[in-house]
C-alpha cells in the first residue's frame, strides 16, 4: 500500500523553515540578553588571554577537566577568528538550532514523521534556565536531545553494535558541555529502553537490567568524574523537595510578561491532559517512559548541585517536551490533525514573536546602560553595585552580570565574577578589595531580605566597599541609597538612576569619606 504524501508539516522544508525561523529573536542583539551570559563572557575575555598585561594582575584562568567546559571550548577555537562577542552570539544561535532540529528528529523517529505537538515543544528552547543563561548547560541539552535521536533510530534500524561503538565518545562529548547533559541523555536512553524492553514482554526488574546494561556504552565520563570532585563550600549540595518545585513546573516559560508566560505554560498542560485523557490519541512508550524517568529525577534533584543553583529547575522544561512528543496522532482524522498543526504553528509563531519583542527591549536596555563604557579607561578598576529585588518581578532582570561587560570591552576590573569550589576555571585574587571582589557583591538591595541574606543593601555597600582599592563606582538601576555616601566621588556620566563615579583620590586624602 503506498504511504500518504506528508502533510505540510512533516515536510523536510517545513523542518528547515522551522529550525531557522527559531532563532529569530537572537538575530538582532549584539549581545544575547541572557542574565548570566555578560559573566561568562567576561570569563571568556580572561580565558583568551588577549589582555594579560592588565587582567593578569586580578584574574587566573586555568583550564581543568570537569564537565562544564561546552561552551568554553567553543569560543575558544572560534573568537581569535571573529572576535569574542560575535563568537558567543553565533554559538547561542548555534545551539537553538541544534535544539530545534533535535526536537524534531525525536518526533520524527518516535511517530516516523514530525507531530503537531512537535510545534508546540519547539518554543521550550526559550526556556527558565535559557534565559538565565546558563548556556554550557543549553548546550549539553541540546548535543543530548540529539544524542537521544541518533541512539532511536540506530535501535530502529537495528544497528545496536555500531550505537555502542559510537556513543562512548558521545557520552563524553555530551558530558564534557555539562554533566547535567549528559545525565539527562542517560534518562532518557534508560526510560526509552525500559519502555521497549517490557514492550518485548520483559518483566519489570529483567526490562531495568537490560535498560541498565544497554546504557553502558554512555558510562565512559564517570572515569573523569573520579577525578572532578567538587569540593568545598561553594560546591555545596543541599536544598532537597524544595517546595519550589512545583512553581518551576508552572514556570518554565518565564521572560518578562506574566499573562504571555504562564498563558502559554497552561496551554501546554491542558494539551498533555487532553491527550492523556482522549483514547483517540495514544502515547508512545518510550517517550512516556522518558518523561517519568525524568519527573523521578526532577523530584529527587536538589534545587543547588555541586554549588550550581536551580539544578531541579532546569529539567521541567524538558519533562513537559518528551510528554508533548509522546502524542500520537496517527489514530485521529485528518481534519484534525491540519488543524492540530495550524494551531502549534500559531503557538510557535505568538511564542517566537515576543521572544523577539522581549529581546529587542532588552537590548536597548544593554545598550542604555553599557554607554557608561566610553567613561571608563582600559584597566580601571571598577565596583559596580546592581538594584536586585527581595520579592522577584516575574519580567527577569538581565542586569546582574552587565558589569561583566567593562572587562570584556575595556579590560577593566568587574566586581561580577564567581568562584565554585572543585569547578572554577577562573580565579579572582585581589585581597585589598575583600569581599567585594567576587560575585553577589554587585546585587544589592533597597533593605534586608529574609529569602537573600548573601546579599546587602546599597547603603551598607557603598559605605563599606574598599575605596582605595576601586577607580569607578558603577551604579546600575540602583534602589534609592543615602546620597551622601558617595562623598569623595565625582559623576563623570548618568543615564535616569544608573550613573558612573570616578573616586577622587585627593578628596579622599583631605577626608572626604562616607559615614
Amino acid at each position: 500500500m503506498e504511504q500518504a504524501a506528508p502533510s505540510w508539516w512533516e515536510t523536510r522544508w517545513f523542518a528547515i523553515v522551522a529550525i531557522l525561523a527559531s532563532c529569530v529573536p537572537l538575530l538582532w542583539p549584539a549581545l544575547p540578553p541572557l542574565i548570566d551570559l555578560p559573566g561568562h563572557v567576561g570569563r571568556f575575555r580572561v580565558m583568551l588571554g588577549t589582555d594579560t598585561d592588565v587582567l593578569g594582575q586580578w584574574y587566573h584562568f586555568q583550564w581543568r577537566l570537569i564537565g562544564n567546559l561546552g561552551v568554553d571550548l567553543l569560543v575558544a577555537g572560534i573568537a581569535p577568528w571573529i572576535g569574542l562577542e560575535p563568537a558567543v552570539k553565533l554559538i547561542t544561535i548555534a545551539i537553538v538550532t541544534l535544539s530545534a532540529a533535535g526536537i524534531l528528529w525525536i518526533a520524527r523517529e518516535i511517530h516516523g514523521r514530525a507531530t503537531p505537538f512537535a510545534l508546540f515543544a519547539l518554543p521550550l528552547i526559550y526556556n527558565y534556565a535559557f534565559h538565565f543563561g546558563f548556556l554550557n548547560f543549553a548546550l549539553a541539552m541540546a548535543l543530548a536531545l540529539n544524542g537521544f535521536a541518533l541512539w532511536l533510530r540506530l535501535g530502529r534500524l537495528g544497528r545496536t553494535h555500531l550505537r555502542a561503538a559510537l556513543f562512548v565518545p558521545l557520552a563524553l562529548l555530551v558530558w564534557g558541555a555539562h554533566i547535567m547533559g549528559w545525565g539527562v541523555l542517560g534518562l532518557m536512553v534508560f526510560g526509552a529502553e525500559l519502555a521497549l524492553q517490557r514492550q518485548k514482554g520483559s518483566r519489570w526488574s529483567a526490562a531495568a537490567m537490560r535498560a541498565a546494561l544497554a546504557c553502558l556504552p554512555l558510562a565512559l565520563p564517570l572515569l573523569p568524574m573520579l577525578l572532578w570532585r567538587p569540593d568545598g563550600g561553594g560546591g555545596i549540595t543541599e536544598r532537597f523537595f524544595s517546595p519550589r518545585k512545583i512553581s518551576w513546573l508552572a514556570a518554565f516559560l518565564r521572560d518578562r510578561w506574566w499573562l504571555f508566560d504562564f498563558g502559554a505554560a497552561a496551554l501546554l498542560w491542558g494539551l498533555i491532559y487532553r491527550s492523556a485523557r482522549d483514547r483517540r490519541y495514544g502515547q508512545a512508550a518510550p517517550m512516556v517512559a522518558a518523561c517519568l524517568v525524568l519527573l523521578v529525577a526532577f523530584v529527587l534533584i536538589p534545587y543547588k548541585l555541586f554549588g550550581s543553583a536551580y539544578a531541579d529547575m532546569r529539567l521541567a522544561p524538558f519533562i513537559l517536551l518528551c510528554a508533548l512528543l509522546a502524542i500520537r496522532v496517527d489514530r485521529i482524522g485528518a481534519r484534525e490533525r491540519q488543524w492540530l498543526a495550524i494551531a502549534g504553528l500559531a503557538f510557535f509563531a505568538a511564542r517566537t514573536a515576543g521572544t523577539t519583542i522581549s529581546f529587542w527591549l532588552y537590548d536597548r536596555e544593554y545598550a542604555r546602560q553599557l554607554a557608561a563604557l566610553d567613561h571608563i579607561p582600559r584597566g580601571a578598576r571598577v565596583v559596580s553595585f546592581v538594584g536586585e529585588h527581595c520579592i522577584e518581578p516575574w519580567g527577569l532582570g538581565r542586569l546582574n552580570h552587565l558589569p561583566a561587560m567593562g572587562l570584556v570591552r575595556r579590560a577593566a576590573f568587574s566586581n561580577d565574577q564567581w568562584e565554585l569550589a572543585g569547578s572554577a576555571l577562573l580565579t579572582v585574587n585581589v585581597p585589598a578589595m575583600g569581599g567585594f571582589a567576587i560575585d553577589p557583591s554587585e546585587m544589592v538591595l533597597a533593605e534586608p531580605c529574609e529569602g537573600k541574606k548573601d546579599l546587602i543593601t546599597i547603603d551598607q555597600s557603598l559605605r563599606s566597599f574598599p575605596r582605595d582599592a576601586f577607580d569607578y563606582v558603577w551604579l546600575i538601576a540602583p534602589p534609592a541609597f543615602d546620597a551622601r555616601l558617595l562623598a569623595g566621588t565625582t559623576r563623570v556620566w548618568q543615564d535616569g538612576g544608573s550613573a558612573l563615579y570616578k573616586i577622587d583620590r585627593n578628596r579622599l586624602s583631605a577626608g572626604a569619606r562616607p559615614h
